[in-house]
Parts: C-alpha cells; structure tokens; sequence
C-alpha cells in the first residue's frame, strides 16, 4: 500500500493468469467442447456407452465425481440439441443438478459437486459471457463435431474447412455437374 496525499491507493495488480495461459473462458470452453464430443460420429465411439471410460473421462478431465452414464447421456444430448438446433427439444424434460456458489475471496463463484455440474457451471459461463452461441455442431454427414466459432462474424459452417469444408463443397459440386 502506498500513500498519495493522504490518501492509501493499492498498486494494481495483474489478475492472475490462468494455467496453460487460457482466458478463464477458454478452459470453460475446452470443457464444454469436450463433454459434447464425447459420442465421435466418425470414430464410432461413445465414452458413456461405459461407466468405466466414462469415470476416467471425469478424471482425465479433473472434474471430481462421476455421476450415472443415463445423467449424463442426457444432459450431453440436450445440450448438443440445444446448439444445433438452438432451442431445447421438447421431449426431454428439464433437468436440475444441483452446484453450489462459494464466497473465494469476497466473490461468489458457482461450483460443480461434481463432474457433471462442472461441466453445467462452465456451459453457464459460456451463456452469461455470450460465448455459447458461438458453440456449434459440424453438420458434415458422418461427422457432427461440436467446435468453437472464432471467426469474427460468426460464420463458421464446418469444424474444418480443410477436412469437412471440402469434402462438402467437393460433394455438392460432384452433385451439381454430374445432374447438369
């Protein structure tokens, strides 16, 4: 603390960074992008078909606890509905799972109980930041991987536009000249 005419004024200080030197947002979206692409439309793999891989993907996450594969499952298939489609689907039924918000130094912070309701904070965060419209699903046949929208417009179509980009367009150009 230093004195300035009287006065005490506190030195700024650099808010801490974040590990790996991510915005706080980001790790928020790593997660979100995460838990949606755990069903690989392309792989044929599905981490919650197995409880088991389902636990070491809470733990490889580093998100505590891992709840029922049915909760997540669902919770997973809402959300991604829910960003391809932009509204919740009307035969799932709304959910609750409980977080908790904690005072860390002053300032309430929410926080999962467990792996499912970190996953629940962070895609929370991404809402109220204005972040999750930027959450999409590649709609590439065979593909269907949820990625993160950096473009300034917000016009990104497809997860990869070296990968799934071209194969479509290649696709739809194949279709148009072969009918002509």
């Amino acid at each position: 603390m230093v004195f300035v005419n009287s006065r005490a004024v506190v030195p700024e200080v650099d808010p801490p960074s974040s590990p790996e030197g991510l915005e706080p947002f980001d790790r928020d979206i790593e997660l979100v992008l995460a838990f949606l692409n755990t069903c690989d439309a392309e792989k044929g793999t599905e981490v919650l078909d197995d409880p088991g891989q389902w636990q070491q993907w809470c733990i490889d996450q580093d998100l505590g606890k891992a709840p029922g594969v049915d909760a997540a499952r669902e919770i997973r298939d809402t959300m991604r509905y829910a960003v391809s489609y932009g509204v919740r689907p009307r035969a799932v039924f709304e959910t609750a799972w409980p977080v908790h918000v904690r005072l860390h130094n002053g300032v309430p912070t929410l926080t999962g109980i467990d792996a499912l309701g970190n996953v629940l904070v962070a895609a929370a965060r991404l809402v109220h930041t204005g972040h999750w419209d930027r959450i999409k699903i590649c709609p590439a046949e065979g593909c269907l991987w949820a990625f993160y929208d950096r473009s300034r417009n917000r016009s990104r179509t497809w997860c990869s536009m070296r990968v799934c980009g071209n194969r479509e367009k290649a696709r739809s150009w194949r279709e148009r000249h072969t009918t002509a």
